[in-house]
């Protein structure tokens, strides 16, 4: 599959690289970035996924959460795709909305028209992407996912659905029962249809009721983020892995809102959580 470089920038003795592609999955083309750390230069580094919330691309991450520096000394790559499919004839909110279409895949596949010609996320995310990277960057094939708000979501859907791709997971601020939220609902009526049996696949606390293999979760909440309570609902999470003793850790951060303020000022924890599990 080839993929064309379109930016590069050395950053704490590594690189961060945009390149794009045609994507399969997606039926359109698709732009990623990649940080590689200094350490990429001479062997395979494990990779983490980052997956960015509604409104975002790649770009969001690698620019506001200073997570390179740390990432440099770990050793840890770090690959951010766009939050959706684009491209002119790719399907939009009629009314431009922030919340669906373009920016707002919510890393599901779509069974409904228009959505299913193009909006198939989670396709990319678990399968097309990572056998990208893995073809052509020196990565090995241990991989972490994180994410914030709607790509909170998808990595922990992403991740409890296929325990054994992810040493870890985690997220902040992450979309934890979107069945019940309102950005949820929106998006799950529209790309699947109002089947709600249908949504379960794509919804965290759902998915946690029915786990038996472990993965370890680290979830960041500010309790300043106006978003908590009507979307967020972490605790819903946080209460089923308590009642089946999962191995999720919710840290409700004092004062903290739902900007990339609060993601960078504990990215450093998370790569370093990450870290601990990759072999």
């Amino acid at each position: 599959m080839t993929i064309e470089n379109i930016s590069c920038n050395k950053s704490f003795g590594g690189w961060h690289k945009q390149y794009r592609h045609q994507s399969q999955a997606l039926n359109c083309e698709m732009r990623f970035a990649i940080y590689l750390p200094p350490e990429a230069a001479n062997k395979p580094v494990p990779v983490l996924y980052w997956l960015s919330g509604l409104t975002c691309t790649d770009e969001n991450f690698m620019q506001k959460a200073g997570a390179q520096r740390i990432a440099a000394q770990l050793g840890m790559a770090i690959v951010a795709p766009d939050t959706s499919p684009r491209g002119d004839d790719v399907a939009d909110a009629p009314d431009k909305a922030y919340d669906l279409g373009l920016g707002a895949g919510f890393y599901l596949n779509a069974t409904r028209a228009p959505w299913n010609r193009h909006y198939k996320m989670y396709d990319y995310i678990v399968h097309e992407l990572p056998a990208l990277i893995e073809a052509n960057f020196p990565v090995t094939e241990q991989r972490a996912i994180s994410g914030h708000s709607m790509g909170g979501h998808g990595a922990l859907v992403i991740g409890l659905t296929h325990p054994h791709r992810y040493s870890s997971i985690s997220a902040f601020s992450p979309i934890s029962n979107p069945s019940n939220a309102p950005w949820g609902i929106k998006a799950f009526t529209e790309y699947l249809g109002e089947n709600r049996e249908h949504w379960r696949q794509y919804d965290a606390c759902e998915l946690l009721k029915l786990a038996i293999n472990e993965v370890p979760v680290l979830v960041d909440q500010g309790d300043a983020d106006s978003f908590l309570e009507a979307q967020l609902m972490p605790q819903t999470l946080s209460d089923i892995a308590k009642a089946k003793g999962y191995p999720l850790d919710l840290r409700m951060q004092a004062g903290y809102d739902h900007s990339y303020y609060f993601i960078a000022s504990f990215i450093e924890e998370h790569l370093k959580f990450h870290s601990l599990y990759f072999k």
